[in-house]
């Protein structure tokens, strides 16, 4: 009932920048946190940075400094721009929302199919 899609992915040199991007669509009632977390294969999903509908946000100890989550509420949309970019943050990157969809008072995750970020040495 809400679709994530993530835009913005690709192939970096290390230092470079890439800036993520991801829309929420569907039977929206409201949202409540969104955020990007990362995945590489064989390895447990962590956390990147989160941000709250009211702009309160949240990073990973390893980005921090180096990464910027921001949102645009009206558009349903929330961001990441990615700088100072190394090849330890090769991953697959996936957008996170907590939602509320129209006429459910109950809140659940959501989560989008994901983008590639490889950033080479």
């Amino acid at each position: 009932q809400v679709q994530l899609v993530e835009s913005g992915g690709g192939l970096v040199q290390a230092g470079g920048s890439l800036r993520l991007s991801c829309a929420a669509s569907g039977r929206i009632g409201s949202i409540n946190t969104m955020g990007w977390y990362r995945q590489a294969p064989g390895k447990q999903r962590e956390l990147v940075a989160t941000i709250t509908s009211g702009g309160t946000t949240n990073y990973a100890d390893s980005v921090k400094g180096r990464f910027t989550i921001s949102r645009d509420n009206a558009k349903n949309t929330v961001y990441l721009q990615m700088s100072g970019l190394k090849p330890e943050d090769t991953d697959h990157y996936y957008c996170y929302a907590l939602c509320r969809t129209v006429l459910d008072t109950r809140w659940y995750d959501y989560w989008g199919q994901g983008t590639q970020v490889t950033v080479s040495s």
